[in-house]
């Protein structure tokens, strides 16, 4: 499961980049299905962040694995 996460965040990571922005894995809660990760460069102090983690991050998580609820930042 893990490994179809890091995939997945490896396709996403371009979007990010490209606005100077990052994505890093950090765990994957299989009880509750909340994948943690941790947003870098202009991420990690933008305003939009959680915005960007919620409607891009996490809904093309979503979409690839079954059985990933939600997507935090730590």
């Amino acid at each position: 499961m893990e490994e179809k996460i890091i995939e997945t965040l490896a396709q996403v990571r371009p979007l990010l980049q490209r606005d100077g922005g990052d994505v890093e894995f950090v765990s994957f809660d299989e009880n509750e299905g909340i994948v943690k990760v941790r947003l870098r460069g202009a991420c990690a102090g933008c305003a939009g962040a959680q915005m960007t983690l919620k409607m891009v991050v996490e809904r093309i998580l979503k979409e690839s694995v079954p059985g990933v609820k939600g997507v935090v930042n730590v």
